[in-house]
């Protein structure tokens, strides 16, 4: 019984040797074209290491990340046989430039030129780390600095932190009229990064500010104050789902980024709030050369009948054509469309021609959900732009859109040119 027994374990223990032995591996792991993205970083990070099961589901994974880092434009990789269940894993990546500076110029709402610099490095040290800055003058002086690192402490968490002192002018809607107010933003950020697999993650923690008003021109009430300094804090939960194929310029699959925030102040003239609204991106590849994009944005705040409402109607951000800054709301619905075509493509430019229809509406200040569906609050702008791509600088594409009027509830605005830097949404 003995002998039987031990005979049993032997034959057991052979059989899982000889199952072992059958599994393919990877016997060496190759990293080509890392230049300026450190080897060690990419070691760090990837799924697939040197004597692990050869695993395709595994790789796959790790290309899509790979093609998601600012530093790398395009990622594949080759399984090369060296013997008997013994393979090579060679990963070939392009790297993209990403020590870039920025520039934006504008005119504000009263007309005054406007222009913003900075300089950012999307792979600072290597390592897949965000720092930079910028400066800003629109008759006021703004300033801002970040430093973001996702995988600081290990694959899955990171940390931001960001600072920022921020000035603008304002415009206030107290009823049918309005009010020029000089908003002064002085914040300290700090949050947690956390990404718990390929396609989820989280940003979370907290943004001490305080805010200041002061009137500058326009209609009063005696319910509004000329002079208004709130401290506040805001406590920030950021939940991002990811499922895009990356390809250059083209992108195809969905995206989803949830913000919410809940905001205290330490002032009788504003209460606590909550504010919470949700990206839905769907992109598809369209032949060769074309791509079909949406965002649809819907948000909702405390709903306070107050001018400092925090959903803005603006051409930068959702309606382009519409004018800038030209309301504000405590919800939000707004559906971006737009058609990709590439008519221009060499190995480091590329050039898209673009046709674009932006449908938004918003609930005024303390009214009801209906809101929405009031035609005087309802805004449709449709029109065409280009887009100028460098394939190898990171978020190196300058856009130029126009909007065309096709509907605006309160006949505010007929269109007009909108442009910037990096693709709209």
């Amino acid at each position: 019984m003995f002998l039987k027994k031990h005979l049993l374990l032997l034959f057991f223990s052979l059989l899982l040797q000889f199952q072992y032995a059958q599994v393919s591996q990877i016997s060496s792991f190759e990293i080509v074209g890392a230049k300026k993205i450190k080897k060690t970083y990419l070691e760090k990070v990837l799924l697939s290491k040197v004597g692990i099961a050869l695993d395709s589901i595994l790789i796959k994974k790790d290309i899509a990340f790979l093609k998601r880092l600012p530093a790398v434009s395009n990622a594949s990789y080759k399984v090369i046989k060296e013997s008997e269940n013994k393979y090579q894993l060679k990963i070939s990546i392009e790297e993209k430039f990403t020590s870039i500076p920025a520039l934006n110029f504008w005119t504000t709402t009263n007309k005054q030129f406007a222009y913003k610099v900075g300089f950012y490095d999307y792979n600072f040290l290597g390592r897949n780390m965000v720092i930079g800055g910028f400066y800003q003058n629109n008759g006021f002086h703004s300033y801002g600095l970040n430093y973001r690192a996702p995988n600081l402490f290990s694959k899955k968490w990171g940390l931001a932190v960001s600072h920022q002192n921020w000035k603008s002018e304002e415009p206030l809607y107290i009823e049918d009229k309005s009010a020029n107010y000089l908003y002064n933003n002085v914040s300290f950020e700090v949050l947690g990064v956390y990404q718990f697999n390929l396609k989820n993650s989280i940003d979370f923690g907290l943004n001490v500010f305080s805010e200041k008003y002061t009137y500058l021109s326009g209609a009063k009430d005696a319910a509004i104050p000329l002079n208004l300094e709130l401290d506040k804090q805001l406590f920030k939960l950021v939940y991002q789902y990811t499922n895009l194929e990356y390809f250059y310029q083209y992108l195809s699959g969905f995206k989803s980024v949830l913000y919410a925030q809940f905001v205290t102040s330490n002032s009788v003239f504003q209460d606590d709030f909550i504010i919470a609204w949700n990206d839905f991106f769907y992109y598809k590849r369209i032949g060769a050369k074309a791509n079909w994009a949406m965002r649809f944005r819907l948000g909702l705040s405390s709903n306070e009948a107050s001018p400092f409402a925090p959903f803005a109607l603006d051409n930068n951000v959702n309606i382009r054509g519409v004018g800038i800054l030209v309301d504000r709301g405590t919800g939000v619905a707004v559906l971006n469309s737009e058609y990709r075509k590439t008519v221009y493509d060499k190995k480091w430019l590329a050039i898209q021609t673009n046709i674009f229809t932006d449908i938004g509406s918003w609930r005024n200040p303390g009214a009801a959900l209906s809101d929405f569906f009031d035609s005087n609050n309802v805004r449709v702008f449709s029109g065409i732009g280009l887009r100028f791509i460098s394939k190898k600088i990171y978020n190196a594409t300058f856009r130029i859109d126009y909007g065309f009027k096709i509907y605006d509830g309160q006949n505010n605005a007929n269109g007009g040119l909108v442009f910037g830097l990096g693709q709209y949404f």
